[in-house]
């Protein structure tokens, strides 16, 4: 289906299913790209490698993609605006994974539209929220409010740096708009230079969070986050965690003054 007129035509379109094979140089390389150190054995070694479960993210880039490719949005502008992620089981260290996927809902927000694609797998469940100006005003709902900003002082603050370079390396996993590499389509996308993917930056989050909570990052059970804002590669995150244990935590980040992730949401199990 393609060249609807409406954007909330897509809503339950099927975007089908599909099978990627990775290898564990693949889930290394991943690791090291959001921020995993050398010493981080169990993350960057095969002989013990456990593989983050954020890494089914990049392989289901499939969904998202093709929603754009057959017509809903502008590739040129649209932007990820916030992520979910259910992990239902470990991600083998090399193999196959085989996930369907659909539009699951097109809100109106008026002068964009908001796609939310939805993959399946049998390791975990996914949403991809993205923001499409010049698609909404099709007297669809607007769908939910943004999440409320945490009202009291954060319980632990959290450096997490970016590298110069970390756009670039990230992009090889299968992100590859050019809005991330490439000035004029930053510039297009209506920043300054090209940014950091919004899944790298919200990975790189979850480590540090994961080693502040004593808890290890491939126990990841559940990750959401809301991308208010561009990280630019070189940037430092002041990140805000609220939440006693591991099983639940609240975040947030700046980069200075400004606000680049809300709505955060983390557990590990």
């Amino acid at each position: 289906m393609t060249g609807q007129d409406f954007a909330g035509e897509w809503r339950g379109v099927d975007l089908g299913t599909r099978t990627v094979d990775y290898t564990e140089r693949d889930a290394i390389l991943y690791a090291l790209a959001v921020g995993a150190a050398a010493a981080d054995l169990d993350l960057v070694f095969e002989e013990r490698l456990r593989v983050l479960p954020t890494f089914a993210l990049t392989l289901a880039q499939w969904a998202p993609d093709a929603l754009g490719e057959r017509g809903a949005f502008d590739v040129r502008t649209a932007v990820h605006g916030a992520q979910r992620l259910e992990v239902l089981g470990p991600l083998p260290r090399f193999g196959s994974l085989t996930m369907k996927a659909s539009v699951a809902e097109v809100w109106d927000k008026g002068s964009a539209a908001v796609f939310e694609v939805a993959v399946e797998s049998d390791c975990f469940a996914a949403t991809w929220v993205l923001f499409a100006p010049g698609r909404g005003g099709f007297g669809g709902e607007r769908g939910p409010a943004g999440p409320e900003p945490q009202r009291t002082a954060p319980e632990h603050r959290l450096a997490v740096a970016t590298s110069p370079n970390q756009a670039a390396l990230y992009r090889l996993l299968g992100d590859r708009h050019h809005m991330h590499i490439d000035p004029a389509a930053a510039e297009a996308a209506g920043q300054p230079k090209p940014f950091l993917h919004g899944l790298c930056s919200l990975a790189a989050t979850t480590l540090a969070v994961a080693q502040r909570y004593d808890a290890h990052p491939a126990d990841l059970r559940r990750l959401t986050g809301r991308f208010a804002g561009p990280v630019f590669p070189g940037d430092e995150l002041s990140v805000g965690c609220w939440g006693s244990d591991a099983s639940a935590v609240a975040f947030a980040a700046e980069v200075g003054e400004r606000t680049v992730l809300t709505g955060g949401e983390v557990g590990f199990g």
